[in-house]
């Protein structure tokens, strides 16, 4: 309770004391008493009803909206699923048969209809319980619930009235009635009328009929007693009530009302599902951050308008959600044919995050394949074991220790005793050559081999504090030898954010950026979110060596799709990643301006995806090749944009020179043949 309404409350009930101490000392003013009483009685309940500046609000009231950095709304923050509509355009019909059989005094009272209330006082003291409430009345309740209550009691009634008025005095009739047609419940998720018109009739507001319009306001007596859908016959009942209504009261003639109720009840009746946008999990994440700041600084996310501007390139996010969801689909299908009698079927998962590595601006966010399926963010909620994804910070705590490129270990079986006891033996895909290879070439072709016996040299504990240098900073890395092949699990968007560290040349700039400003109804910021100052988490020089080094991966190594397949030329370096038993793909891969990473499994980490395309490179490397393709075709970035390390260039190729004469030779020989064939 605050300050206010505390000594509100104390100086009520010392009223209250005064009161009933000066009846007890004048008994022949106790005549006088009940009015006065009653009156004082209503003086107290004032502080605990709406402010006429929240009933000011209410009218006023306008969702938070997230919008793209191209000005494309992303997602609304609504109190409730409705669409608000204007009262010019709602059937007229409807209005007629509200006001006819709610309150056909709607336009002569102000809030209480002090005949209808005695009425219905009168019958409940007979025990013939009646409602009395008028339109005015009703809306205070759907407006404010809790301040109200729903009790059958004196209070409730009473505080019900006064908020009435004070709706009274603040609206005018008809934004009374556009507020209560906007706010009522229709059940299956439908608020407002123009949600209802949809859900039961698959139309808007403006073209109901006039049976549609007796239908949906003869609910409002009891929606779910006067359902259409589960209770059709009294909900026919009911609707020919309200059109009889209709006719009392002049809406409608008495033939033409008989005959309208002569027809049958007909429905198009189908949910309405709440849209989620192109980018529902980048607007989970902006809720989320939106409703602890405007806690802070007292705004309602709900009513206040907010305008909430992100970093989304709308373009990148439809590219991203197309190559998100052709992959997994392809998979799936791959999923559902190798599973073997008695196996449950499981939904494969995966998430996709791009950033712009320049600045840490999100440009693409997508946390699941189907946010309807599911909503649990595969981006930023779910920690999984890396895999080879993570072995670049192992040769980049190398390149940091002095080691080069160059530096050759021979490719054998490696046995690590570890700490609590055990051997750990990491094994390759093919058997060890025992033969010297180059550092370059060991994380080019993955090697497990070369990468154990690294991290020995380099020491974990090592390699874990790189890892959060350049943006594993909220998973917990376990500094042991198996570190190396990705054993911690860790987020993608963490992965992601570590690659675009390199990226940018060893220069870390928190946290990917989001949210770009915070602006009010008026267009006013209220908050903006510049540009972190980088910190360099790596030297430039072994960071750029790492980012050239990893172009191999991409031109020789285990990413050689990304050129082959997609016919991607431009200066890209990355990584594939694949975890044991083919649980987890991952790839991620870094442009001078683009940094995109992709994870794909199940949510059941005990379940695995095939030998045949659960790797990494056939799995997550085509989400990220197919969203690089659309990026380059799109000039969201530029092709010809290269890292600060010149990549080696292919050889050219030797094209030999004309022979005039053997050409003749040849051209004469063919024709020849052909003759004589």
């Amino acid at each position: 309770m605050t300050p206010a309404l505390h000594r509100a409350r104390t100086w009520s009930v010392e009223r209250l004391r005064k009161g009933w101490a000066l009846a007890r000392r004048h008994p022949v003013r106790t005549a006088l008493l009940p009015p006065a009483l009653l009156l004082l009685y209503l003086l107290v309940l004032i502080p605990f009803t709406p402010s006429i500046s929240d009933i000011r609000k209410a009218k006023s009231e306008v969702p938070s909206v997230v919008m793209s950095a191209d000005g494309v709304v992303l997602a609304e923050f609504k109190r409730l699923n409705r669409q608000w509509v204007p009262l010019t355009r709602i059937a007229p019909s409807t209005i007629d048969a509200l006001i006819a059989t709610e309150d056909h005094r709607f336009y002569q009272h102000h809030g209480i209809d002090v005949r209808r209330t005695g009425a219905a006082v009168l019958n409940t003291l007979r025990g013939k319980r009646q409602g009395g409430s008028t339109l005015t009345q009703q809306l205070a309740r759907n407006l404010y619930p809790e301040e109200i209550g729903r009790s059958v009691s004196l209070t409730r009634k009473a505080k019900e009235a006064i908020t009435a008025l004070k709706i009274e005095a603040v609206y005018s009739k008809d934004e009374i009635l556009e507020t209560y047609l906007n706010t009522v419940p229709f059940l299956y998720n439908a608020f407002g009328i123009e949600m209802a018109a949809r859900t039961y009739f698959d139309k808007s507001a403006d073209k109901l009929e006039v049976l549609e319009s007796a239908t949906l306001v003869g609910m409002l007596k009891g929606t779910s007693y006067y359902n259409p859908v589960l209770n059709p016959e009294r909900a026919r009942e009911r609707r020919n009530i309200v059109l009889a209504q209709m006719a009392k009261h002049g809406k409608l003639t008495p033939a033409r009302a008989k005959q309208l109720a002569a027809r049958p009840l007909r429905l198009e009746f189908e949910r309405q599902p709440e849209p989620v946008g192109i980018a529902p999990h980048v607007a989970q994440q902006v809720r989320k951050w939106l409703i602890a700041w405007a806690d802070r600084e007292d705004y309602d996310i709900h009513s206040d308008g907010l305008v909430v501007r992100t970093t989304i390139d709308t373009r990148l996010q439809k590219a991203a959600n197309q190559a998100v969801a052709r992959q997994v689909k392809q998979l799936q299908d791959v999923a559902d044919r190798s599973l073997k009698k008695g196996e449950e079927r499981q939904l494969l998962q995966a998430g996709f995050l791009a950033i712009d590595p320049r600045g840490g601006q999100v440009k693409a966010w997508v946390g699941s394949p189907d946010y309807a399926q599911e909503q649990f963010d595969h981006v930023n909620q779910a920690r999984r074991q890396p895999g080879s994804t993570f072995k670049p910070f192992v040769y980049g705590a190398a390149f940091m220790q002095g080691m080069s490129p160059e530096d050759t270990f021979i490719d054998e079986p490696v046995a690590v005793r570890q700490r609590g006891g055990g051997v750990w033996s990491p094994r390759d895909s093919t058997p060890p050559t025992h033969e010297p290879m180059t550092l370059r070439d060991g994380l080019v072709q993955s090697r497990n081999s070369i990468t154990a016996q690294l991290v020995q040299r380099v020491g974990p504990e090592r390699v874990a504090e790189l890892a959060y240098s350049l943006g594993v900073r909220e998973s917990k890395l376990e500094a042991v030898a198996s570190l190396a092949l990705g054993t911690s699990p860790v987020t993608l968007r963490e992965m992601v954010t570590a690659y675009g560290t390199l990226a940018n040349s060893g220069r870390y700039l928190g946290d990917p950026q989001l949210i770009v400003t915070v602006e009010d109804r008026a267009g006013r910021t209220l908050v903006l979110f510049t540009k972190n100052e980088p910190v360099q988490a790596m030297p430039k020089p072994h960071a750029l060596r790492l980012v050239d080094v990893m172009r191999g991966v991409i031109d020789e190594g285990t990413g050689t799709a990304i050129r082959t397949r997609y016919g991607i030329q431009a200066d890209v370096a990355g990584k594939t990643g694949t975890t044991q038993d083919n649980t987890d793909g991952w790839f991620v891969l870094m442009h001078p301006e683009m940094v995109a990473g992709a994870w794909v499994g199940f949510n059941d980490n005990s379940a695995t995806m095939g030998d045949s395309w659960g790797q990494g490179a056939r799995s997550a490397l085509p989400i990220v090749g197919d969203f690089f393709v659309q990026a380059l075709r799109l000039r969201a970035i530029d092709a010809r944009a290269e890292f600060e390390i010149p990549r080696p260039r292919p050889k050219p190729v030797e094209i030999p020179r004309r022979d005039p004469l053997g050409e003749m030779v040849n051209d004469l020989l063919t024709r020849f043949l052909r003759m004589v064939q």
